[in-house]
């Protein structure tokens, strides 16, 4: 069987997009091997610019995008893959932006797939959610986006495997924000104001644009919503109860933080705990009551949650056939090469599938 051509349309070269870059060059070979794929990317961007490259770009492809990048918009790239008659196409959205996810359905409709680590497609109003879906069925295209809730661990395709083998699930919980899950496990086993952990978070790089969205819960909440969708509830961001970590009377008149209410307001959580329990901020959504919270929680340390260490998320799945006993996915930190290869496994399944089409109609 000749190999298959595959076309990665990369939108976004930051830390995460230029580490997917280089781990396909470098395992190239492998692929071809182990998968008779052959990837491609053909046109790679930041914010701004796009490099076009007809052939692919190779192992000078930073040196290549700073020297030869140009303005683009989205329908520039539409056109040069028409032009050059590009095949299984899949556009790898590896940003944060709010602007891109408004171009995924003009995308889907010029035969792009899409797999995403951006979450915000997942989290837009039901009807542009479900308008969304209706395009991917119309073009028979797919959207992957395991790594918008984690690093790749497959948390999205245990609950979809789930739910459509007809599982009655009764509730979703756990810790899904690295970032404050490193927060809370320092906080919680050493003797350390709460500001002096989140200033050492800040200065280890956990929080940088992060920062405000995970203290205010909207990130955890945003995974949370991402995961009821997947079980087909029509949730929206305003269901859920968000309780920020960080309250009004927390702040300056200038918006810095106050230390000294701060750091009173978790002392006072953390000494009133029972014996033996810790601190998590979590996201809940309880099926039988049909109630979405974020908040913050005083797990027992024998809980798998209450066990959580360093930079670890975790996921519980609550089932009618397990009862009580929860399925526990948890992975490590969220570094920039474990999202990549969460990626590349989407990559991968949609790379499948186009093959799998491919010899229906040989």
């Amino acid at each position: 069987m000749s190999k298959l051509k595959i076309n990665i349309i990369l939108f976004g070269i930051g830390n995460i997009g230029s580490t997917l870059i280089n781990q396909i060059i470098e395992s190239q070979e492998f692929f071809l091997e182990s998968r008779n794929i052959d990837f491609h990317f053909p046109i790679i961007t930041n914010s701004t610019v796009a490099f076009f490259e007809k052939e692919g770009v190779g192992y000078a492809w930073e040196t290549n995008f700073v020297q030869l990048a140009v303005p683009f918009k989205v329908e520039d790239i539409i056109e040069f893959a028409k032009e050059n008659e590009f095949e299984n196409l899949i556009a790898v959205d590896a940003t944060a932006s709010d602007e891109l996810i408004g171009h995924y359905n003009t995308l889907i409709q010029n035969g792009f797939n899409i797999v995403a680590v951006n979450k915000k497609a997942n989290t837009l109003p039901i009807d542009l959610y479900k308008e969304l879906r209706e395009n991917l069925k119309k073009y028979d295209k797919e959207f992957l986006y395991e790594t918008s809730v984690d690093t790749g661990f497959p948390v999205l395709q245990t609950l979809r495997d789930l739910y459509y083998s007809g599982e009655k699930i009764t509730k979703i919980r756990g810790v899904f924000s690295d970032n404050l899950s490193y927060v809370f496990n320092r906080f919680s086993n050493e003797e350390g104001t709460f500001s002096s952990v989140l200033k050492d978070a800040s200065l280890l790089g956990l929080m940088r644009s992060t920062f405000k969205e995970d203290l205010s819960g909207n990130d955890t909440a945003r995974k949370l919503l991402i995961l009821t969708r997947e079980i087909g509830k029509d949730f929206e961001l305003a269901d859920i109860k968000i309780n920020s970590l960080i309250h009004p009377e927390h702040l300056e008149k200038n918006g810095i933080l106050n230390k000294e209410a701060i750091d009173r307001h978790f002392k006072i959580a953390k000494i009133t705990q029972a014996d033996n329990h810790v601190l998590r901020y979590i996201g809940e959504f309880d099926v039988q009551k049909n109630t979405l919270e974020v908040k913050l929680v005083s797990e027992p340390l024998t809980s798998a949650i209450g066990q959580l260490k360093g930079s670890d998320t975790i996921f519980e799945i609550y089932t009618q056939s397990y009862s009580n006993v929860p399925i526990v996915i948890q992975s490590a930190s969220a570094c920039k090469q474990a999202i990549s290869r969460g990626i590349i496994t989407d990559i991968l399944k949609v790379a499948e599938k186009i093959k799998n089409k491919e010899a229906v109609w040989l």
